[in-house]
């Protein structure tokens, strides 16, 4: 049998050896998530990934625990050889991105560090952790056919919570705070995670409270400094925000983008596009898709036009890059 030292040198072999291809599949992955996310028109502010380094991973293959090695079968037992991490601007599509990735992978492990933290009567560290797979029953693109199999650690958190964590790490990891200062650090780091918290409610109740205010009736383009045909991006997000009240906002790009749909459908303003999709039951189409995550606005908007053109709107030049996505859509929606 052998012992616990040739355990972690084989191990550590063989994930120098087999690293260049976890980095492959690593970027499959981000582009994977990243996908879905746009997919789905959850707003995010970026998806990155990183391959462990063969240093990290031998110093954690190496870790015991009363002498006995923490992960006896370290090629196993590492989980976080693939890591993505997704960042966010408000709390609200933290849930969201991992509701989205809960239904479309195989969700192994789920914290919320965050609430772990709270329940602990503190203010700290908060981001949610996912351990998520791509298993045999999930349909997936065949470019990503090779992921099977494979697992990735998800981190998502929002722009705040990250700065925090980065900024954390980087003082505490480089060991430059005298021992007499480290209380001192503590408390302050602390009192910077309760004002983040803070500032991260707020975020979160202006976005609710500019979609409250924002009205469902589009400009008449013929009063004075009213839209002209074409629709600008950001005069879709406002019309987008009073239809759907309950959807979260998409990214800035993604209404830029559905515009060039727009236009070749042949509907260049919002008082036209709010005749178009006003037959649509939001209700009925919500039910039909069977969202289990709460989808963006751009999502919402993208499959009222799906249902009211079918196949016309499968067919857009503009579509062209996702027609096997759509065309399953629509299988629900005529179902």
């Amino acid at each position: 049998m052998p012992d616990d030292t040739s355990v972690t040198t084989d191990a550590i072999a063989a994930y120098a050896a087999g690293r260049p291809e976890l980095e492959a599949a690593t970027e499959r992955f981000v582009e994977m998530v990243r996908e879905l996310l746009d997919d789905a028109g959850i707003n995010y502010l970026s998806v990155t990934g990183r391959t462990k380094s063969l240093e990290s991973f031998a110093a954690k293959a190496e870790r015991r625990h009363d002498g006995k090695l923490l992960h006896p079968n370290p090629l196993v037992d590492i989980t976080d050889q693939m890591g993505v991490r997704v960042i966010t601007f408000v709390p609200d599509d933290v849930t969201a991105v991992a509701k989205l990735l809960a239904e479309e992978l195989a969700v192994i492990d789920d914290r919320d560090m965050g609430q772990e933290t709270a329940r602990a009567g503190r203010f700290g560290y908060a981001s949610r952790h996912l351990l998520v797979s791509v298993d045999a029953s999930r349909t997936i693109p065949a470019a990503y056919s090779s992921l099977r199999t494979r697992s990735a650690s998800v981190q998502i958190r929002t722009v705040l919570q990250h700065a925090w964590a980065e900024f954390e790490h980087d003082i505490r990891y480089k060991g430059t705070v005298p021992e007499e200062h480290a209380h001192d650090l503590d408390r302050r780091f602390t009192l910077a995670a309760g004002l983040l918290e803070l500032a991260d409610r707020e975020f979160s109740a202006i976005r609710v409270r500019l979609q409250q205010a924002l009205p469902e009736k589009p400009d008449d383009p013929d009063e004075p400094g009213g839209h002209h045909p074409g629709i600008d991006a950001q005069d879709l997000a406002k019309f987008l925000a009073g239809k759907y009240t309950d959807a979260g906002w998409s990214r800035g790009d993604h209404y830029t983008w559905v515009s060039g749909l727009l236009l070749e459908l042949g509907i260049t303003s919002v008082e036209q596009l709010a005749e178009v999709i006003a037959p649509v039951d939001g209700i009925d189409l919500g039910a039909r898709m069977g969202y289990r995550y709460p989808p963006g606005a751009v999502r919402r908007l993208d499959d009222a036009l799906l249902a009211t053109f079918g196949e016309r709107y499968v067919e857009l030049p503009g579509n062209e890059h996702r027609r096997a996505s759509l065309e399953t859509r629509l299988r629900k929606l005529q179902d």
